[in-house]
């Protein structure tokens, strides 16, 4: 077969900013991937801490200039790209003034959540989505970690189903045991609507919480993989509850064989 091409989404990756587990997985599993011969993506937000000088990112021009949706508003797009040193891996950055250039990820520094990140999680999805139109590049896999990832798989079985550049696209979703205990507006449907994305397809969230996204994320995937084994109840019952879940075996020395097989399994 053709060299498998692979996207991974995620809140952050190692060495650029690392705040829970996800860091270390997202930047562990490309790797691997590339070296059994996979063509990689991988697509972050350029939170505030991470450091542009230091870690060398710069705007790709090309790709910025987008203006995306969320709600009634429309906020520019701006991509940067950074290379992971002692690795054959580029990192892009989706960024905006409003959402990212704060100095801290999810909470304030009084350990107050924000509470325009479902806005910034909705303006990642679409975002990572149209720029990967715009490299013009297939992907055939997209792993989402976490649950700000987790509307691609339903942009992906909805909005951008009839794209050419995604219609053959399955989706994987990572589970992590990342909750938080805020609950959104009740406009949160409204902020997530885009092009063929009825209320019922969204009927996920209407609980407006951290378990709401990550049913979005499993009901969608075309697999939903646990991160943890610690994770709680809620998020157990969750996983066992997707007719999608996989198995999968973390600290295996073989971990990368059984990813591969996964998406080689989606893909075939």
């Amino acid at each position: 077969m053709d060299k498998l091409r692979i996207l991974y989404v995620a809140s952050e990756i190692n060495p650029f900013l690392q705040t829970t587990d996800v860091a270390d997985y997202v930047r562990r599993l490309p790797q691997a991937m590339q070296e059994r011969g996979a063509e990689i993506r991988i697509l972050v937000p350029r939170f505030g801490l991470i450091n542009e000088r230091k870690n060398r990112l710069h705007e790709v021009v090309r790709l910025s200039g987008i203006n995306i949706t969320v709600g009634e508003e429309e906020k520019p797009l701006i991509i940067k790209v950074a290379s992971i040193p002692n690795a054959k891996l580029q990192v892009y950055f989706i960024d905006n003034e409003d959402y990212f250039h704060r100095k801290s990820v999810f909470f304030d520094k009084q350990n107050n959540f924000y509470d325009d990140n479902d806005e910034r999680a909705i303006f990642f999805c679409k975002g990572v989505l149209e720029t990967v139109k715009k490299l013009g590049w297939a992907p055939d896999i997209v792993h989402c970690n976490d649950w700000m990832t987790s509307l691609i798989p339903m942009y992906l079985k909805t909005t951008y189903r009839n794209d050419p550049m995604f219609k053959d696209t399955k989706s994987v979703f990572t589970v992590y045991n990342n909750a938080f205990s805020y609950k959104f507006d009740t406009d949160l449907l409204n902020k997530a609507k885009a092009m063929d994305v009825s209320d019922e397809a969204l009927a996920h969230l209407r609980t407006a919480d951290f378990e709401g996204f990550v049913k979005l994320g499993c009901a969608y995937a075309d697999a939903v993989v646990k991160a943890d084994e610690k994770c709680s109840d809620s998020l157990n019952q969750i996983f066992n509850d997707s007719p999608k879940r996989v198995e999968l075996a973390e600290e295996d020395e073989n971990f990368s064989e059984a990813y591969y097989n996964l998406y080689t399994d989606l893909v075939n």
